[in-house]
């Protein structure tokens, strides 16, 4: 029997991406109440450079159960491509700006990510002072 990978789930670990550490990619569901609501959390995100992209998809129904109730709502679902590096500050930013009590916030490692969007996702994520134009 081999010894357990020490590496499994940290920061230094390549993903299945093949990208290591700060540099892996991820993707982000969160869903908000209506279109306005889910483009000021996308411009947001996208202005502080917490994603590179984020699809809003309208149309989304939710049955969930809060405070001991089942509930349904419409909502808008965002997409959000971030890294690895990013993700606990666009964890807190989303807590900030978001109007629910807790907000949807799953991250998803893709399985492949193709190398040139790996690259620009990578950059337009970078801390603003670290930009290249």
């Amino acid at each position: 029997m081999a010894p357990p990978d020490e590496t499994a789930g940290s920061a230094s670990a390549p993903s299945r991406t093949g990208q290591a550490g700060a540099g892996a990619p991820l993707v982000v569901l969160t869903t908000a109440p209506d279109r306005e609501t889910a483009e000021r959390i996308a411009r947001a995100l996208v202005e502080r450079s917490l994603a590179a992209c984020v699809n809003l998809v309208p149309g989304v129904r939710s049955l969930y159960r809060w405070k001991g109730k089942i509930e349904e709502a419409d909502e808008v679902l965002l997409v959000v491509k971030t890294t690895a590096a990013r993700i606990r500050e666009l964890e807190r930013a989303l807590g900030e700006i978001h109007p629910y009590d807790v907000p949807e916030f799953i991250a998803f490692e893709p399985a492949t990510v193709g190398a040139e969007y790996l690259a620009w996702l990578v950059q337009e994520t970078a801390p603003p002072r670290a930009h290249r134009g």
